[in-house]
């Protein structure tokens, strides 16, 4: 068996099923963020991206029929300037569980990035996906 036949791919978009994409990508902030003491008392740069399965439906050039990136975004910043947080996997656990809040959202896939934790390294972090089912 191959590396890639235990790999299932995240088809999001889908006309058969009729799942909409709705995402944000390479949001960049800076955040209270780390468990280590070098971490605490400073911010750091982090890169948020988000990837959200929607029901479609009519949405009649609506905005509020659609579900709204930027609302997402307002939310991930408040989130982030709330205050420290120990671990990236906590952030995105509360970003996932947001989204989630909207019962459009069927899935989210989010992923969270410190770019400067590590030097050697362009950025380390978290992805996790949460479905309606399991939230």
């Amino acid at each position: 068996m191959s590396q890639s036949d235990n790999v299932r791919p995240f088809k999001i978009a889908d006309a058969a099923r009729a799942i909409r994409h709705v995402f944000v990508r390479d949001l960049l902030l800076d955040a209270h963020i780390g468990v280590y003491t070098h971490e605490h008392g400073r911010t750091q740069p982090i890169r948020v991206n988000v990837d959200l399965t929607v029901s479609e439906a009519a949405h009649g050039d609506k905005h509020a029929n659609v579900v709204c990136y930027e609302e997402v975004v307002n939310n991930i910043k408040a989130m982030v300037a709330s205050g420290h947080l120990n671990l990236v996997e906590t952030l995105a656990e509360r970003v996932a569980a947001s989204c989630l809040e909207d019962e459009r959202v069927m899935a989210a896939r989010i992923r969270i990035e410190k770019l400067a934790a590590i030097p050697e390294a362009g950025s380390v972090g978290v992805e996790i996906e949460r479905t309606r089912a399991s939230s």
